[in-house]
């Protein structure tokens, strides 16, 4: 068990408030290797996390957040740590696994505007339903369908 000075560095609650992280992610994710064991206090035992530490888990918040899932995490990391040695293989591999999440990323905001669009042309259905406006409701049980299509 690594070992720190007591009042050191951040308590995994402080490092859960700064990352977004639950404190069992936390524990999981160091169980996992996605985080190298973290320090632990030489009295309580409690978790220590270093500034270093802590780079790291915030680095795999945004990850995760931007929807990268564990395994992109673990691949992730591993190039990190062949490109900070040169391999110029792994900053490609690296670019394209970016480039590949970004794709997704974009593909889920197409289809999100889809559903939005589909959601506004209900939204005006029912408002001429409200109005009794037949007219109008023609019109958007139309605009409805179109969108519908699209799915």
């Amino acid at each position: 068990m690594t070992t720190q000075a007591p009042g050191a560095d951040l308590t995994i609650a402080q490092m859960a408030a700064r990352s977004g992280f639950s404190e069992p992610t936390l524990r999981y994710y160091e169980r996992i290797g996605l985080l190298r064991e973290v320090a632990r206090d030489q009295d309580s035992g409690h978790r220590r996390y270093d500034e270093a530490t802590a780079q790291r888990v915030e680095a795999l918040a945004c990850l995760r957040s931007s929807g990268v899932g564990v395994a992109d995490m673990r691949r992730y990391l591993e190039l990190l740590e062949r490109s900070d040695q040169g391999d110029e293989a792994a900053r490609r591999e690296q670019r394209d696994l970016f480039a590949a999440h970004a794709q997704r990323v974009e593909e889920e905001i197409a289809t999100l505007r889809v559903r939005a669009e589909y959601l506004r042309r209900k939204t005006e259905l029912w408002d001429a339903r409200v109005r009794g406006d037949v007219d109008g409701e023609a019109r958007a049980v139309a605009a409805v369908g179109e969108v519908i299509q699209r799915f």
